[in-house]
């Protein structure tokens, strides 16, 4: 018999606030409301839990994760800081500001390391890539990512983000043509010396941004990966689409488009380009089967925050949630969900 307490049993969000007047772009922490996901409850009383002190004293976009080997959390974010900062506006930042992701760590979600800095566009040799900003960073466990001979454990995180990519010699990025491409990398903690640049993966000639995934186990055993991604030149909107590879992020991976103008039905004049920030997750206790749920915040711009969508299929796309308990504070912004067990979401809700 399982012990119940290891089980997962309900959700921790973490993500940010808008608010053009505060100093908001700060690490918030909301969990459900026992075991449902359609209701969450900010901890802390709704104030910060982590701030950063480094870089630009901002922070967005926000992601959580566990090692499953060591069992370390990890919290990464976009070093920005939009509201109180340097007033560069959006061009200026996608091509001239911070290429650090912020990161925290923490054994139990109660105390926390850091903040730190990790630079994804630095090489190993101590060189530098031309990226414009790193910012919106996801990333999956791959628990064999290194090859069967590699000397110590196989598994890796594989991270995901978007930069805009200049040429090594544009050291001014003024190639005004550059736009967001999704790269990709990979780590086991975070670090500097773990981590590895790998390449793009999502470049459509437009601008990509705020990839979030899922993956599902098939029937013969193999791995269904989604991405579901912001398009910010073509009309698209928000977009998902599959690849049944193994090694997903490889560049000869095929990918198929199944939905597009995800969350449009949320903008009040139905443009598929106000929603953004997409953040997805799967209810904890899917088996396989046809009650299976998965679930997607997307964040209606520029300052509603996150509304619900779900699924029961996620080969047939997604639709607004209907759920009459639904709560979720206003101006919720662009972040990450995880599972707890009974034992972690007993303890943290002792802080709220």
């Amino acid at each position: 018999m399982s012990d119940c307490t290891n089980d997962p049993y309900a959700y921790l969000l973490v993500h940010f606030l808008e608010d053009p007047d505060g100093y908001a772009e700060r690490i918030y922490l909301d969990v459900s409301d026992g075991d449902n996901p359609h209701r969450w409850i900010p901890l802390n009383g709704g104030r910060p839990v982590l701030t950063s002190d480094i870089g630009t004293t901002g922070v967005r976009d926000p992601h959580i994760i566990r090692n499953p080997q060591t069992g370390m959390w990890y919290i990464i974010a976009t070093d920005l800081r939009v509201f109180g900062g340097d007033n560069g506006g959006w061009y200026e930042w996608s091509h001239h500001a911070s290429t650090n992701l912020i990161v925290w760590q923490s054994p139990d979600l109660l105390h926390w390391e850091g903040p730190r800095m990790l630079d994804v566009s630095q090489r190993a040799d101590g060189t530098h890539m031309q990226f414009g900003m790193a910012w919106a960073c996801e990333c999956l466990w791959v628990p064999d990512y290194y090859p069967e001979e590699y000397e110590g454990d196989r598994g890796a995180f594989v991270m995901y983000w978007s930069s805009t990519v200049f040429d090594d010699a544009d050291t001014a990025h003024d190639d005004n043509s550059v736009t967001s491409s999704v790269l990709w990398g990979a780590t086991t903690d975070f670090t500097q010396d773990t981590f590895e640049f790998g390449g793009v993966l999502i470049d459509t000639g437009g601008d990509s941004i705020d990839t979030t995934m899922v993956q599902r186990p098939l029937p013969d055993g193999g791995l269904r990966t989604y991405r579901i991604t912001k398009d910010n030149s073509f009309g698209n909107g928000i977009w998902m689409d599959y690849t049944d590879a193994r090694r997903w992020w490889e560049s000869d991976t095929q990918w198929h488009v199944i939905q597009r103008h995800i969350g449009a039905n949320y903008v009040e004049d139905g443009n598929p380009g106000g929603v953004e920030g997409p953040a997805v997750f799967a209810n904890h206790h899917n088996n396989g089967g046809p009650d299976d749920e998965w679930y997607l915040f997307v964040d209606v711009i520029p300052s509603i925050g996150y509304k619900p969508m779900s699924t029961k299929d996620l080969d047939a796309g997604w639709h607004p949630l209907n759920a009459a308990d639904y709560f979720l504070s206003p101006h919720t912004k662009h972040g990450g969900v995880a599972s707890l067990t009974r034992e972690e979401y007993e303890r943290l809700i002792q802080v709220l």
